[in-house]
């Protein structure tokens, strides 16, 4: 069997058991900040997620957990789909993978296998579910939801454990800044100022790993965004009109704490003096959210209908954000909670509640009631809307558990009889970290 490179030359077997070798020293050679994520030895996963976010790294700790757990390198396979000199694989070869890894292993044990980016070899689902099927330990990574759709899933049939990986939590970044210690206990002033210091860097530039050892880092920021994102949808999605991409991702940063519909988004657009058809809109935003760009959150007080046509839209990470408006503190900080909150609980458990009232965020299976603002103990009209929503709440599900989420304000208040925790959002991120879904 040969496999071709894209070019004159043909890739023997020989050669591509080099690139299996040259491509299990990247993971030898990697530094491990750990992720808080509870894996298991024994269990298929299917890591998904925004581009740049670490899935290849979760792979790698999985690898390690292996290691140290008894099983030797040789049992291990590992393969980036995204080497350029595998290109031209198809499915039809992805058996030979399996055949030098038995060969490398020299037992007749079946080997773990690590497929990165498997998504970019068409037909790789049939291969997965027989290895599957076999009793194979397998772990694939991806970067484009089709992966999550039902027909995929389908096909896996159960097969695998599909785990949302994010950009580094809170807690994960301070880790990997070197701050280790439990910031949650009494802490001295510097402590405060430090940790202060790192949030405000969090929120400001987001938190893919890549960025915590850049010292330039918005410059770093925005060449990820316009070529790994941006460039990306554009290219993989032969979109022409890039400057219509541009334009709606910024009207969506601007609406981000809206709800918003295509139909508004459309006539938005319109008033700029761009014309896009509502159908181009509608596929420009499937591309986005199927690159994990963005994510949508629906009204758990809609109908069927409006839950599905006027989501609040929300970026995958609160960097871009920052690219693209010019004030966006308040679009920051709601759009952290967003992501935290599908961190913790999942994408399908939380929404936000409009019905005469405006919440936030309504976490329904923990009768959690969320709201976000900058500041609110020194506003007095600002305290007022925000706690007499929680009562109007209240109304429609007595004995929700409130909390207002704030920039910096701590404090306990208490509004017709409804106890509502003002909490500042460092500090309710790194609470939470124990309550990954």
């Amino acid at each position: 069997m040969v496999l071709y490179d894209g070019g004159d030359n043909i890739m023997n077997r020989d050669t591509l058991k080099q690139i299996m070798i040259d491509q299990k020293e990247i993971y030898l050679n990697n530094p491990m900040i750990p992720r808080h994520y509870s894996l298991e030895d024994n269990v298929n996963y299917c890591f998904v997620g925004i581009r740049r976010t670490g899935k290849s790294y979760m792979m790698y700790q999985q690898i390690k957990r292996l290691e140290a757990n008894g099983v030797p390198l040789s049992q291990i396979v590992y393969v980036n789909f995204e080497d350029e000199r595998l290109l031209e694989m198809t499915a039809d070869d992805l058996n030979t993978i399996l055949e030098i890894g038995l060969e490398i292993s020299g037992t007749d044990t079946k080997p773990y296998l690590f497929l990165d980016e498997i998504q970019n070899i068409n037909g790789w689902e049939k291969f997965v579910r027989r290895i599957a099927d076999m009793k194979y330990r397998i772990n694939i990574t991806g970067s484009n939801s089709k992966m999550l759709s039902s027909e995929i899933a389908s096909t896996l049939g159960g097969r695998f454990v599909i785990l949302n990986v994010y950009p580094y939590s809170f807690s994960e970044y301070l880790i990997a800044n070197h701050m280790e210690k439990n910031y949650l206990d009494a802490i001295s002033t510097k402590d405060r100022a430090d940790v202060l210091n790192r949030y405000n860097e969090y929120v400001t530039y987001g938190a893919f790993p890549e960025l915590v050892e850049i010292r330039n880092k918005r410059t770093f920021l925005n060449s990820i965004y316009q070529t790994v994102y941006l460039g990306d949808i554009i290219t993989r999605n032969k979109i022409t009109n890039d400057f219509a991409v541009r334009l709606i991702l910024k009207k969506i940063a601007e609406s981000i704490t809206k709800p918003l519909s295509f139909n508004r988004l459309t006539n938005i657009l319109k008033s700029t003096g761009t014309s896009i058809a509502k159908q181009t809109v509608i596929n420009y935003v499937g591309y986005m959210t199927d690159s994990y760009l963005l994510f949508t959150l629906q009204n758990y007080a809609a109908k069927l209908v409006e839950k599905e046509t006027s989501p609040k839209y929300y970026f995958m990470d609160t960097g871009p954000l920052g690219l693209v408006l010019l004030d966006c503190k308040s679009a920051q900080l709601e759009n952290l909670v967003a992501i935290e909150l599908i961190r913790r609980y999942g994408t399908e458990n939380v929404y936000f509640f409009e019905n005469n009232v405006e919440i936030d965020f309504y976490v329904p299976s923990e009768k959690l009631a969320i709201q976000v603002s900058m500041q609110v103990l020194d506003n007095i009209d600002t305290k007022e809307r925000e706690t007499r929503a929680f009562v109007k709440l209240n109304n429609f599900i007595p004995d929700s558990k409130c909390i207002l989420i704030t920039n910096s304000e701590e404090a306990t208040l208490n509004c017709d009889g409804i106890e509502i925790d003002v909490v500042p959002v460092w500090k309710w991120l790194l609470e939470g970290e124990g309550k990954r879904k």
